[in-house]
């Protein structure tokens, strides 16, 4: 964040009621929940000073908190369905500033119903109004499209107009203009919004003065308000949460890394003897990367459905604790993270098929190989290039420690 004296607060408004999507604030989106990613785009902003939710409930803020940002409590008069977004961010904006003694020149109302706002969104709408000379500003899209309505739907002089059929919005039905020919429409994402303190102070609303239009990737405007919405997102995200700076873990960022066995550590292959022997094969680069996060002092954790002596004896060859034959992974992983003090937010742990998941939706950091299902590459916030069996442990690592392994 900036270490600049000039104060912009991001707030986020997630309340704990939703009709549409039951708990939609904590739903996952590429194995991350919805606030948490809001979060983490803020944090990642080059402008943005302080990261705040306003939220009513109590799941809501424990995610919050451990995604990094501070939490204000919404009292429930503002809380409800007809609570606007203004009132959250003013009142989250005036509890923070008094109880850290500051003063903000700029508040942003991020929605983290916008699973795919990235940090350039973020400091575009910041800088508009920082440095740009706006009051105002919000992230929009280039739109293409004819807008219709029902004559049922206009004003009388339009419905007079439009008999009892539909009439054009942006156009007049009559003459449909080339693309290229007609004005820009832009379409407001409902992202990310910017608005000097003053101002919306005394205006109590997110538009007043000069207003700037901060363009952003029209691919990723997605809001979600219902479960098909979801769906969306969740089968957009492995297109669109491809690695990028700053999107990769740091040791910084975790305190243990738990590791699948088959399909990750190998390619998911078994050889069996003539006495019912399994062989698998294993990457020696995995071995080091293994040794360089034991060096890094994180806790390291090999977790395996499968009874499997190789197994234990890979373990061991390793110099790593071991626990297989589990029927539960996600009940097993919580136990050993409350045994070693490890809060399950700054695990990364390393998977490849469905039998995963439950873990990955224990865990701050849910990592996919290539070549996993499809559903759990989906899942994942990171995914290695390099398949299970081939190093991915390795890559992972050189993640981690920033830097090539060698």
């Amino acid at each position: 964040m900036s270490p600049s004296d000039r104060r912009v607060v991001a707030v986020i408004p997630a309340r704990g009621g939703s009709k549409g999507v039951p708990a939609k604030n904590l739903a996952a989106v590429g194995g991350v929940p919805l606030v948490a990613r809001a979060v983490r785009e803020c944090l990642a902003s080059r402008l943005v000073t302080d990261v705040v939710v306003s939220t009513d409930d109590a799941g809501i803020a424990a995610v919050a908190r451990g995604a990094g940002a501070e939490v204000v409590q919404r009292p429930t008069a503002i809380a409800g369905d007809t609570a606007t977004s203004e009132a959250a961010v003013l009142h989250a904006l005036d509890t923070y500033e008094a109880a850290h003694g500051i003063s903000a020149e700029v508040v942003l109302l991020v929605q983290c119903t916008s699973p795919f706002i990235v940090r350039e969104d973020v400091d575009g709408v910041a800088e508009a109004v920082l440095d740009g000379g706006a009051d105002t500003a919000l992230t929009v899209a280039p739109f293409h499209g004819f807008v219709w309505r029902d004559a049922e739907d206009g004003t009388d002089a339009e419905t007079e107009a439009a008999g009892d059929g539909g009439y054009g919005i942006n156009h007049d039905k009559s003459y449909r203009p080339r693309r290229q020919d007609r004005p820009q429409d832009l379409l407001e994402t409902g992202a990310a919004y910017g608005m000097r303190v003053e101002g919306f102070r005394a205006e109590r609303h997110r538009f007043f003065g000069r207003t700037a239009l901060v363009r952003t990737d029209a691919a990723r405007v997605l809001e979600i308000d219902d479960p098909h919405d979801l769906a969306r997102a969740r089968a957009l995200a492995p297109l669109l949460d491809a690695p990028r700076p700053g999107a990769l873990p740091t040791r910084d960022d975790i305190d243990a890394v738990v590791l699948d066995f088959d399909g990750t550590q190998t390619d998911d292959k078994v050889l069996i003897d003539s006495d019912g022997r399994e062989l698998v094969a294993v990457h020696r680069g995995d071995g080091l990367g293994i040794a360089a996060l034991r060096r890094a002092e994180l806790a390291l954790l090999i977790l395996s459905t499968e009874q499997n002596p190789v197994v234990a004896a890979r373990a061991r060859k390793l110099r790593v604790p071991v626990l297989h034959g589990i029927d539960r992974k996600d009940l097993a992983l919580k136990q050993w993270c409350e045994e070693q003090g490890i809060a399950p937010e700054r695990v990364l742990y390393v998977g490849n098929d469905v039998n995963d998941l439950p873990c990955f939706g224990l865990v701050g950091w849910p990592v996919a190989v290539a070549g996993a299902h499809d559903v759990v590459r989906g899942a994942a916030r990171a995914v290695t290039s390099t398949p299970g069996g081939d190093g991915a442990i390795r890559e992972i690592a050189s993640w981690i420690l920033g830097k090539e392994l060698s």
